[in-house]
């Protein structure tokens, strides 16, 4: 059944209608339909090779839909509105220096910016183009909000690069892990053929970990994910496609909140443990859950328990990708694209296929409608025979985590682990401005087992909780080199690109007075990933914690009621940041007083489904 619109309705009042009058003549479109529900395309600017597709993609969507609205047969009676962007900074520009701050930001300032105009424009029906990795779930949590007929198409990623001396496949993260090199010349090279074309970070980092999210939630046609954003496709076809879903969902009255189902969050999260994803899905579904209604993540879509469970015991690592591995969406793309990857997790019992999509049909019927391709057993692996046997990402407790927000991307540690567990050496960094000097000017000076801490770099104490893609790649690169391991943990985040032993979110942030405040140099810390906990063996000593504990409270005392090791606030953003900034794990954005605001909540709908790996029997447990 159809619901009932939310689109603003215009009066008689010339003074109201004149521009309506206005933009219809300029737009080409009929005059007679200006106090019909408007419609309208919006896509994401910023000021890297991320957004270069996205401007001609949401032209030649807004053609299709112009020329799909009026009178005649088959056509919508709909008003048309101007497209509309939302704009992000460049990750990748910005890594390890201050601006990077703004990046996460960057996802509330997009959700700001589409709730404006969506909301003062009363459309009801949104087309969305979205590049990177922030502004696409800023767009959908707006979507989510606005709750009337919506779909995303994702611009597409970036080819890879080559090296012209090896001849090798490059990317963004190779010139990352090239900077500690002494050969200027050769980081010159790498900088220079890393990135041709344009589009989206090409490996399994964030942007395609979100936009496979996107597709699996139903937001976003499957075929549409992977195909590279220089693909004709997004051009010559996707267009028409997107504008005859949209007038599905019209018709039948299906908006995103329909969609965005408990059973369909919890499948994306599936699908990132098993593409080996990045750490930041942990900060953006819950985001992403919170504007479909539900007031609490891990009560209401997946526990922390349970997440763990199925990353330990259930879901494998399907993908052989950047970048733990070799290949990219591109040749994702080539073995048949994301779908793929989702036919193979349905078949072994992993994902509910009754959730809805944006197409109207099922998950399962756009798979099978999309005459989806077998796994090549490459690039994307059977879940019988894996790539890896648990799945990429796991979250830890402990004393140092006490509100289970702390993530490893398991798929992308490589070495430190005897027996599921690292024990080493706390060395201090407040800031990570601190620690990138010291590898600059005393790499040598980091031993094996030590567990470097960054802190002050969380959501408030940034403020902005900075990914650290410059850090941790110059430590994976000193740690090859000398083959040692050097873990890191810290209350900011890290890029989909980062590997090795690093461990993010952690929370509560030093800003707030979390444990991780209360380590100092030298003390012992232990990752245990069969308990999944991350403790500070010195902190379980009471009188030690409450010793530390007072200093602290006394240094934020002395300045203000703030600790100063923060950061400096020197924007209204950043202001806005420090002062409304929630934790990690309830997604790490602005909502007034901390406190999550949710829309219209409402009770998750139990369907009953649990993961059945159909490969891994006696491993199952029962969820509610």
């Amino acid at each position: 059944m159809a619901k009932k619109s939310k689109a603003v309705v215009f009066d008689k009042n010339p003074g109201r209608n004149a521009q309506t009058y206005g933009i219809a003549r300029q737009l080409n479109t009929d005059e007679d339909l200006i106090h019909e529900p408007s419609v309208g395309v919006v896509g994401t600017k910023g000021d890297s090779q991320c957004y270069m597709g996205v401007q001609r993609k949401v032209e030649a969507i807004h053609e299709h839909l112009r020329q799909s609205i009026g009178d005649g047969p088959d056509q919508m009676r709909l008003r048309l509105v101007q497209p509309e962007y939302t704009v992000a900074t460049s990750d990748g520009m910005r890594n390890g220096t201050r601006e990077m701050r703004y990046s996460l930001i960057g996802r509330e300032v997009t959700h700001d910016t589409i709730c404006e105009h969506l909301s003062a424009s009363g459309l009801e029906g949104t087309i969305a183009v979205v590049a990177c990795d922030k502004p696409p779930v800023g767009t959908l949590a707006g979507l989510l909000e606005h709750n009337r007929p919506s779909i995303i198409m994702s611009d597409g990623p970036i080819r890879p690069g080559r090296d012209s001396v090896t001849e090798q496949p490059i990317d963004i993260i190779t010139g990352f892990q090239a900077a500690g090199n002494l050969d200027e010349d050769f980081k010159k090279r790498i900088a220079r053929e890393a990135c041709p074309g344009y589009g989206s970070c090409g490996g399994m980092f964030t942007y395609n970990t979100m936009q496979t999210f996107i597709g699996v939630v139903g937001m976003q046609p499957l075929h549409m994910v992977s195909p590279p954003s220089d693909d004709a496709r997004r051009m010559n076809e996707f267009p028409q496609q997107l504008v005859a879903y949209l007038k599905g969902l019209i018709e039948r009255g299906h908006t995103p909140r329909d969609i965005v189902s408990r059973d369909a969050i919890r499948n994306a999260v599936i699908v990132s443990m098993a593409v080996g994803g990045s750490t930041n899905v942990l900060l953006h579904a819950p985001e992403i859950a919170r504007a479909a209604g539900f007031k609490s993540f891990s009560k209401e879509i997946m526990s922390p328990d349970e997440f763990n469970h199925l990353s330990q015991h259930v879901v494998p690592v399907l993908t052989d990708a950047r970048p733990y591995g070799v290949y990219s969406m591109v040749d994702i793309d080539e073995k048949g694209g994301v779908q793929v990857i989702v036919k193979e997790l349905m078949n072994a019992g992993l994902l509910n296929g009754d959730t809805l999509t944006c197409t109207g049909e099922t998950l399962a019927e756009q798979v099978a409608r999309l005459n989806t391709a077998d796994v090549d057993g490459t690039v994307i692996y059977p879940v019988e025979k894996p790539y890896k046997d648990t799945g990429g990402l796991r979250v830890l407790g402990g004393n140092l985590s006490p509100e289970f927000s702390a993530v490893l991307k398991l798929a992308g540690v490589e070495g430190g682990l005897e027996n599921n567990r690292f024990v080493g050496r706390a060395r201090i960094f407040d800031g990570e401005q601190s620690l990138l000097d010291a590898l600059e000017t005393d790499p040598g000076g980091f031993a094996n087992n030590d567990m470097v801490i960054v802190r002050y770099e969380g959501p408030s104490g940034a403020p902005g909780m900075p990914e650290m893609l410059d850090s941790t790649s110059r430590i994976t690169t000193l740690c090859r080199e000398r083959d040692i391991v050097v873990g890191m943990m810290t209350d900011a985040r890290f890029s989909g690109g980062s590997v090795g032993l690093v461990i993010g979110h952690v929370g509560p942030e030093a800003a707030l007075g979390g444990p991780i405040a209360l380590v100092e140099d030298g003390d012992e810390i232990i990752a245990d990933l069969e308990a999944n906990e991350l403790n500070c063996t010195q902190l379980q000593d009471a009188a030690t914690f409450k010793s530390r504990q007072a200093a602290w409270d006394k240094a934020v005392a002395d300045n203000g009621g703030i600790h100063p090791l923060c950061g400096d606030v020197d924007t209204r953003l950043l202001n806005r940041m420090r002062r409304s900034a929630v934790s990690a794990v309830q997604g790490a954005g602005m909502h007034p007083d901390r406190e999550l605001w949710v829309p219209e909540p409402r009770e998750p709908e139990m369907s009953g489904f649990v993961p059945q790996n159909k490969y891994r029997e006696g491993t199952q447990k029962a969820f509610s």
